[in-house]
Order: structure tokens, then sequence, then C-alpha cells
């Protein structure tokens, strides 16, 4: 029963991260167009998203993360290594933890290089990577539902398709939001 208690807290954690994440993502990218516009609203345009970001990222988003990986830990603590041994699915799932932990650092210098206007992505770039979550949100989850009944090749091929259809609308966006 207390791993349930400890899974269900996992989720509540991986949630409030993940949105963090996406709605961090989505400031980047007004911060930097704000950053282009170079009218008279910049200053304080610019201001305030730095404000929202570092309050995101220090208040719900690094929280969030440390939250989920103790509940992680605990719940991969009470299954024991044996388990941890057996389960490939775990060892994959880990890997892309580990990545979105690196995405949520490399979140924090964006802030810093955002503040000081030496960020060198455009806002396009922004939006692709605003993606990143949530391609490895879908192989997380994939690989925590369907565990070692994980098929390697048709997971590639659905995530391939997913990236191809995130660059698809995202190009489609641009070409509407530049006609407009």
């Amino acid at each position: 029963m207390l791993i349930l208690l400890f899974k269900s807290l996992h989720i509540i954690g991986f949630v409030a991260w993940f949105a963090a994440m996406f709605y961090l993502g989505r400031l980047f990218v007004y911060h930097k167009e704000a950053l282009e516009a170079n009218d008279g609203n910049t200053a304080v345009l610019t201001a305030q998203y730095n404000i929202m970001e570092w309050r995101l990222y220090r208040i719900i988003m690094t929280p969030a993360m440390v939250f989920t990986w103790v509940c992680g830990s605990i719940i991969l603590f009470m299954h024991g290594m044996d388990w941890f041994k057996l389960n490939l699915w775990m060892h994959f799932k880990f890997l892309f933890l580990l990545i979105l932990s690196g995405y949520h650092g490399y979140s924090k210098g964006i802030i810093k290089k955002l503040e000081n206007k030496t960020i060198n992505f455009s806002s396009m770039g922004f939006r692709y990577f605003n993606e990143v979550p949530t391609l490895l949100l879908i192989l997380i989850v994939t690989l925590a539902v369907f565990r070692n009944q994980t098929n390697p090749i048709y997971l590639t091929f659905s995530t391939l398709a997913v990236v191809a259809l995130i660059i698809t609308f995202t190009l489609l966006y641009k070409k509407i939001r530049t006609q407009s």
C-alpha cells in the first residue's frame, strides 16, 4: 500500500514538473519575441518575463523535479535492485530522466542568457526547444505503461513520427503567422 502512495506522489510531482517546463518554454518564446520587437514595450516586457521565468524555475519547476526524483527513488528502493536489473525499460526511463534533468539545468542557463540579452536562439528555435519535454514525456510514459512489453522499434518509429508532426505543424504555424 505504501508503494502506491509514493507512486501517486511521483505522478503528482512529474505532472507539476512537466507543466512548469511546458510553460517556461512558452515564456522563452514570448521573451525572445519581445526582445526582437525592440519597441517601447521591450524593456517592460522582458523585465516581467525574466521575473516570471525565475519564479517558475525556482518556486515550481526545481522543487517539482526534486520531489519527482525523491519519490521515484523511494519506489525504486522499495522494488529492490534485483527488480531494477530485470526491468530493462526502467534503465531507458532513467536515461530519459537524466536527459530531462539536463534540459532542466540548461533552461536555467537560458534564463540567464535572456536576462543578459546574450541568447542566440530565435523564437522559432525556442518553439522547437519547447517540444523536447513533450518527446521525453511520450517516451517516459510509454515505457512506464508498457514496461518490458515495449517494442523498441515501434517506440523509435512512433517517436520519429511525432517529431515529424511537430516540425510540420511548427513550420505551418510559422507560415500562417508570417502571412497574417
